[in-house]
């Protein structure tokens, strides 16, 4: 029986990728170097970033690839990927309400014990993609796997160097987020090789 949809090699990592990215660098930009200077239009600003970029560039990321690998099968069902679009939709859903939050300029002391369940995925991200031998990725989830436990420590013990070394780890996925929107653009738009 011949198959109702083609298999594709185009996945919307690059969606998510790029989203997240544009949000970290805003986010821990702002955060590690105080420009600009917060107040209440900065907040929202950042804060529409954060529900934009982070969250509905993620989220429709990740809705797109669990419907390509369940209802138009068109994506290899393979664990990274399934990996992949359980990560981009929780952490869209995870930027929608951190953008909100921020927007309307409500407390963040209850993201304490959110850092803890995506400290935790964020674990399982890695070592889903070092089990698949996906390095480049994993090291997204290191880096969101220090971000959130950053913040669990900094948040439970009020300790503002933590949340200053959260905004730290941020920046720096930012630049390596960018590096692999770049890097998957080019391979699957142009056939290039770089490390992905």
């Amino acid at each position: 029986m011949p198959e109702l949809f083609t298999q594709s090699s185009f996945f919307p990592f690059v969606v998510g990728l790029f989203g997240l990215g544009t949000c970290y660098f805003i986010w821990g930009g702002q955060g590690l170097f105080g420009y600009p200077k917060s107040d209440a239009n900065v907040e929202k600003t950042v804060g529409l970033w954060g529900v934009w970029m982070g969250g509905f560039m993620q989220f429709i990321t990740g809705v797109w690839l669990f419907t390509g690998l369940t209802w138009f099968p068109v994506f290899t069902k393979a664990a990274p990927v399934y990996m992949a679009a359980l990560a981009f939709t929780a952490y869209g859903v995870h930027w929608f309400v951190m953008g909100h939050r921020r927007y309307v300029h409500s407390s963040a002391a209850p993201d304490a014990w959110m850092s803890i369940a995506y400290a935790w995925l964020s674990i399982i991200g890695v070592i889903s993609f070092f089990a698949a031998g996906d390095v480049p990725v994993a090291i997204v989830f290191i880096l969101l796997a220090l971000i959130y436990l950053s913040e669990l420590v900094g948040r439970f013990s009020n300790a503002p160097a933590f949340l200053k070394l959260q905004n730290v780890w941020q920046l720096l996925n930012g630049i390596w987020l960018m590096y692999l929107t770049f890097a998957f653009t080019l391979n699957f738009a142009n056939g290039m090789h770089f490390w992905v």
